[in-house]
């Protein structure tokens, strides 16, 4: 059984974990930078997809502290979370390299 392509804030975030523990704003302004600006994660969004990644184990609370009298939890990404990413990249990986060797093909067609 294959898995489920992920949505694409899904990946993000789980990209935006892979090499630290961060905590809401942080995640949404990697999802940003990672994006190229393309995706902005409003906050709705991106807590709704960090309560389900909770739920699927795919991360978990780091640490919890109060800052400015509110509560910050910073999330990190679990053993299954990343092998879900992995499984992600390298699907996507090998889309992109067919991707690249089909045009690649029609481009000498083409000009033959």
């Amino acid at each position: 059984m294959t898995q489920r392509a992920l949505q694409e804030p899904t990946l993000l975030v789980l990209t935006a974990l892979a090499d630290e523990p961060r905590h809401g704003y942080a995640i949404a302004r990697e999802v940003e930078t990672i994006s190229g600006g393309r995706v902005k994660l409003r906050t709705g969004t991106l807590y709704g997809a960090l309560e389900r990644l909770l739920q699927q184990g795919w991360i978990e609370v780091h640490q919890e502290e109060i800052v400015d009298s509110r509560l910050r939890r910073t999330y990190t990404l679990t053993a299954p979370g990343r092998t879900a990413l992995a499984a992600e990249a390298e699907q996507m990986a090998a889309t992109a390299r067919e991707a690249t060797r089909r045009l690649s093909s029609f481009g000498k067609a083409a000009t033959a």
